[in-house]
C-alpha cells in the first residue's frame, strides 16, 4: 500500500506546499499510526483547480460511461477490504469486523450510485399555454467541497463521491484529523479503477483548511458529515453555496408498555456499543414507560453482558476505544453531571484504568435519568445507555420531542396504531420501529426533520443524486 504522508491532487500523491505535519496516533495503542502534512491555502487553491478543469468534460461524459467508472471504483475498493479495514481500525479505534462492514458498504455505495444515475429521469410537465412543452431534466452542481467525520471516514466519504461521480461533479475532499490515513490509501482504489485526474482530490489538515475549502471561490457546493456546532460554522462561511449537512443526533428510543423488552434492550445495547457510541443514530435516550421500567432495565443489564470491551484487532471484541480525548472528557463531563443530578450508575461510567491508553471507556448503563441532565440534553457520543421514564405514551412523546437534534428515532411497540402515531408525530428524520435506533439501509434517504439542529438533504440512494444536482427545466414553443 502506498505510504498516505501526502496529499492527492489532480490524480497523484503529491507532497504539498505546506510544513506543518499532523501525527496520526492510534487511539488502540497510543503509538504513532502515521504522519501527515496539513494542508495549506495554496493545496486547496491546487486541488479546487484540479477539480474545475476536470469537471466540464466529466459532466459532458455519457452516464452510462459514469456508472462504469463507478462500479470500476466499488471493485477496486472491494480488493482492498482487508487492507483499508486494518488501517481504519489503527487510526479510528473500532473492532475490525466493524471496519471491514464499512469498507465493504463504501464499495456497494459506488455500485448503488451507478445503478442510481442511469435511471434518475426528468418528467414533462403539462403548459398551461398548449403551444410549449416543459421538461425537467437534471445537471451537475460542479465542484463540491467534501468534509467527512472521523467516525466513518472512507464509508462517509464514499456517500458524497459516489453520488457526485455518478452524476457528473468533481470533489475536494477534507479528510477528519483524527483519521485520514485511510481515506489516502483508499486513492489508490481511484487510480487503478481510472477515474480521471482530477475529479477526487485528498487535501488532509485542521480547521484552516476546512475554512479555506468552504469559503473558496471556485467551490459551488458543500457536503458535510459532523458536529451540529461545526455545522453552523460551515454554513455561516459558506453563505449561499449550495450545501448538504448531515449534523448531531441525539436519538430518543422510545419503549411502549407492550413492547418486546427484550428485543428492546437489545436493540438500545446495541445501539449504544455500535463504533463505541460514537454514531449520529447511536442510542443517546430510552425512554422507557413506567408500567415497564423495572423489567426493562433488567433486560438491559442481562444484554450489555456481551458487551467485550478490548484490543480491537480481537475478533471477541465488539467495543473498542473512544478515538479522542475530547470525545472522551465529553463522556467524563456527562457521567460527573449524572452523579451530581442523582441519577443511577448500574453499570461502567468510567474509563478502564488498566488499559493501553485513556480511551477505553467501559460500557455503561445508567437509571433515572433527569431530563435536564447532559445525558439526555446533549449528545454524548460514548458506549452509554441512558434511561429516562416517562408516564404513559404522551409523556413518552413529549421527552422525545423535548430536544433539537431531530435526526433518528426508534419506537418499540406490538400496537401498529401507536407505531404511526410514533412515526407520524416524533420529531426526526426516520423512525425505526422495533429495531435499533442506528439501523440503517444504503438506500434509505437519511437526514434530519425540518427546523431542528441536525442540517438538512438527504444521503441515501437516489435522494443524494437529487441533492447534489440542479433540477432544470426547459420549454419548447412549436
Amino acid at each position: 500500500m502506498t505510504t498516505t504522508s501526502s496529499f492527492f491532487v489532480d490524480g497523484a500523491y503529491v507532497s504539498g506546499q505546506g510544513t506543518g505535519i499532523v501525527e496520526v496516533i492510534s487511539p488502540a495503542t497510543g503509538e504513532r499510526a502515521g504522519a501527515i502534512p496539513e494542508a495549506t491555502a495554496a493545496d486547496v487553491d491546487a486541488a479546487v483547480a484540479a477539480a474545475r478543469a476536470a469537471q466540464p468534460a466529466w459532466a459532458a461524459t455519457n452516464v452510462w460511461e459514469r456508472a462504469a467508472l463507478c462500479h470500476r471504483i466499488g471493485d477496486e475498493l472491494a480488493k482492498r477490504v482487508d487492507e483499508l479495514a486494518r488501517l481504519q481500525t489503527l487510526e479510528q479505534g473500532k473492532p475490525l469486523a466493524e471496519s471491514v462492514a464499512d469498507i465493504e458498504e463504501a464499495a456497494k455505495l459506488f455500485h448503488l450510485h451507478a445503478e442510481d444515475a442511469v435511471r434518475l429521469h426528468g418528467e414533462t410537465l403539462p403548459s398551461t399555454d398548449s403551444s410549449k412543452r416543459m421538461f425537467t431534466y437534471h445537471r451537475p452542481v460542479g465542484t463540491w467541497g467534501i468534509i467527512t467525520p472521523w467516525n466513518f471516514p472512507l464509508l462517509m466519504l464514499a456517500e458524497f463521491v459516489a453520488p457526485g461521480l455518478a452524476t457528473g461533479n468533481a470533489h475536494v475532499v477534507k479528510p477528519p484529523e483524527n483519521t485520514p490515513l485511510t481515506v489516502l490509501a483508499a486513492m489508490e482504489a481511484f487510480i487503478a479503477a481510472g477515474v480521471p485526474a482530477g475529479l477526487v482530490n485528498v487535501v488532509p489538515g485542521g480547521g484552516a483548511t476546512g475554512e479555506a475549502l468552504v469559503t473558496h471561490a471556485g467551490i459551488d457546493a458543500i457536503g458535510f458529515i459532523g458536529s451540529s456546532a461545526t455545522g453552523a460554522r460551515i454554513q455561516k462561511m459558506a453563505g449561499l453555496k449550495r450545501s448538504v449537512m448531515e449534523c448531531s443526533g441525539n436519538g430518543p428510543v422510545v419503549v411502549l408498555a407492550d413492547a418486546d423488552l427484550a428485543a428492546a434492550a437489545r436493540a438500545a445495547v446495541d445501539g449504544a456499543y455500535l463504533c463505541a457510541g460514537q454514531v449520529c443514530c447511536a442510542t443517546e435516550r430510552v425512554i422507557v414507560h413506567a408500567d415497564v421500567h423495572d423489567a426493562f432495565v433488567a433486560e438491559v443489564l442481562r444484554a450489555a453482558e456481551t458487551v467485550v470491551l478490548g484490543d480491537p484487532f480481537d475478533a471477541a471484541v465488539n467495543l473498542g476505544p473512544l478515538n479522542n480525548e475530547g470525545v472522551a472528557a465529553k463522556m467524563d463531563r456527562h457521567m460527573a453531571d449524572a452523579r451530581e443530578r442523582g441519577a443511577k450508575i448500574l453499570l461502567g461510567g468510567a474509563r478502564r484504568a488498566d488499559a493501553p491508553t485513556g480511551l477505553y471507556y467501559e460500557f455503561t448503563v445508567v437509571d433515572e435519568v433527569p431530563e435536564d441532565s447532559l445525558l439526555s440534553r446533549e449528545e454524548s457520543f460514548g458506549p452509554v445507555v441512558p434511561i429516562i421514564t416517562g408516564r404513559d405514551d404522551d409523556d413518552l412523546l413529549r421527552i422525545a420531542n423535548d430536544d433539537a437534534l431531530g435526526l433518528q428515532g426508534a419506537v418499540f411497540t406490538k400496537d401498529m396504531t401507536k407505531a404511526f402515531r410514533f412515526m407520524e408525530e416524533m420529531a426526526v428524520g426516520q423512525v425505526i420501529v422495533n429495531d435499533s435506533n442506528s439501523w440503517w439501509d444504503v438506500n434509505m434517504p437519511f437526514g434530519g426533520a425540518g427546523g431542528r439542529g441536525t442540517g438538512w438533504g438527504r444521503i441515501g440512494g437516489k435522494w443524494t443524486l437529487l441533492d447534489m444536482t440542479d433540477t432544470r427545466t426547459g420549454v419548447i414553443s412549436l
